[in-house]
């Protein structure tokens, strides 16, 4: 893991543990079927009953910022989206959306909602993950974070079954989060079918997107590297 960032240090040559890099089509958020760089980073401090990406709690290599802007750039593609596991468990992802940005990328931040954002670039887009409690992991919300959303970000709800949407559904109305930031619903894959969270949100005239993992659906569900 790198040391912290700042300190007067290169930030290129803060080292960070990369799980990998890869080009495809945007899945989700509202920027979903944009081509873009996917960069995951190592571990997660959540177990999320449904995670997809379990593979990124321990497999990585260390790499430095300067190889990993690199391998982003020979992809000539805009945006980028730096992701986990949990990316801010390691403090160097800092330096990294740094780099990113002053290298002209548009940089979106996934986050699992229980580690503090305010000390993300505000240039980078972010994605609160805010966990419904399906996922097993609804206490380890920070809910301070809500407020540090500004209107270019988003808060996605995963949503299990019935009981996670009406949890969501409060959450969304009771912190009017529409007037805050964008809003997505994204059924779990293969668990509740679109069909049926669409037809909640419609009867109760909810202000959020519908999400689904496009990705999923152009390529097999559990293949990587997509």
């Amino acid at each position: 893991m790198s040391p912290a960032p700042g300190a007067g240090a290169d930030r290129r040559s803060t080292r960070l543990v990369l799980n990998e890099i890869f080009h495809s089509i945007q899945g989700e958020s509202r920027h979903a079927g944009r081509p873009c760089v996917l960069v995951r980073l190592t571990a997660c401090n959540l177990r999320c009953v449904w995670c997809d990406t379990a593979y990124a709690f321990e497999e990585g290599s260390e790499t430095t910022v300067a190889e990993i802007v690199e391998r982003v750039r020979r992809y000539a593609t805009p945006y980028v989206l730096v992701t986990g596991g949990e990316p801010l468990l390691q403090p160097g992802v800092h330096d990294l959306i740094g780099e990113l940005l002053d290298a002209g990328h548009e940089v979106a931040v996934e986050t699992g909602g229980s580690l503090d954002i305010a000390p993300l670039d505000p240039r980078a887009m972010v994605v609160l993950d805010l966990k419904c409690p399906g996922s097993g992991m609804e206490a380890k919300n920070r809910w301070d974070n809500l407020a540090r959303l500004k209107p270019g970000d988003e808060v996605k709800f995963v949503i299990a079954h019935r009981a996670d949407y009406e949890w969501a559904r409060e959450v969304v109305r009771g912190r009017d989060l529409p007037a805050r930031c964008g809003v997505l619903l994204s059924p779990v894959h293969g668990v509740l079918q679109p069909q049926a969270l669409a037809a909640w949100m419609l009867a109760d005239r909810l202000q959020a997107r519908l999400q689904i993992q496009l990705h999923k659906y152009i390529w097999p569900a559990d293949r990587r590297g997509v």
